[in-house]
């Protein structure tokens, strides 16, 4: 298969422009798939899987606001709910149903308050480790410590390097990618950094706006999630009426575990999966179990 086809919706000069990768003809009868990625990261990190899902389906992933390609907007729009809304915009801009949703993380969490707005776009959700808060056990606070330390770590980064060649280098020697196949890594570095007029290559989802994506998650993580002026959406997930699989990996931090007990807790039509053997990034280190897994539950779920 070629490479996928990368196309942005909107425009820079507009509100909202959102960069999206497919792989797979736009004319195809095929059913559409779409692929949601986590904090960090891009459309692309998603090749292997997407190459393999392209036989069945017309595969579609979004770079998400303030990644990649899509817009990015000021500090206080990062919102779960303004993910989700890209997302439909994203969906009625394709002309998109029956749509087969799979998210990693946070992209997860857009996909699960998508599918309560768009209901009758979705046939079947497969989300792995999740962002998720019980809203019926959000406790009044802030961060904790650990977690203001994390959302002002990010800020420390190195956003910029000699060459592509050089972050491959130092990036597949990190624990937070060591396992990931050399064709994820190579995708999210081609995508995921734009390159400066000397030759040094930058992140594109810089620093700066990760702190700014992450400090809602950590909120929600740590149930002190409160939304802004539109309120909390987590009480949404009990109105998804689709089949959801919610998927665990086994050497991943104990609270994608809890997150992901509030999730099945919270949805009438969820069940359950855990990869044994994987870390957090399941798509990128072991592509092949990950479309193991969504065959199977799209057979369950018909």
């Amino acid at each position: 298969m070629t490479n996928p086809h990368r196309f942005s919706i909107g425009s820079a000069g507009q509100r909202l422009a959102l960069a999206l990768a497919r792989w797979g003809s736009e004319d195809s009868r095929k059913p559409p798939a779409l692929l949601m990625h986590g904090t960090g990261f891009v459309a692309e990190v998603w090749d292997d899987v997407a190459r393999e899902l392209a036989a069945d389906y017309t595969v579609y992933a979004l770079d998400r606001r303030g990644h990649g390609d899509s817009h990015k907007p000021a500090a206080d729009r990062y919102h779960f709910q303004d993910f989700a809304e890209d997302v439909c915009i994203a969906i009625e801009t394709l002309g998109l149903s029956d749509i087969y949703g799979i998210g990693h993380s946070a992209g997860a969490t857009d996909l699960l308050l998508a599918a309560k707005l768009r209901p009758d776009r979705f046939t079947r959700l497969f989300v792995m480790e999740p962002t998720v808060m019980d809203p019926r056990a959000a406790r009044a606070g802030e961060l904790s410590d650990f977690a203001t330390g994390a959302v002002q770590g990010v800020l420390r980064l190195q956003a910029e390097f000699e060459s592509a060649a050089a972050v491959f280098q130092r990036y597949q020697a990190a624990p937070a990618f060591a396992d990931w196949t050399a064709s994820s890594l190579r995708a999210y570095i081609r995508h995921g950094f734009v390159a400066r007029e000397d030759g040094r290559v930058r992140l594109r989802c810089t620093p700066e706006l990760e702190s700014a994506i992450l400090r809602p998650i950590f909120e929600a993580m740590e149930q002190v999630y409160t939304g802004d002026e539109r309120g909390n959406p987590f009480a949404w997930l009990s109105a998804i009426a689709c089949p959801v699989r919610v998927a665990t990996a086994e050497k991943s931090w104990a609270i994608y575990n809890e997150m992901a007990a509030r999730a099945v807790a919270l949805m009438p039509a969820a069940s359950q999966w855990k990869f044994e053997g994987i870390g957090h990034c399941v798509g990128q280190e072991a592509p092949e179990l990950l479309v193991r897994a969504l065959k199977a539950f799209e057979t369950q779920a018909a």
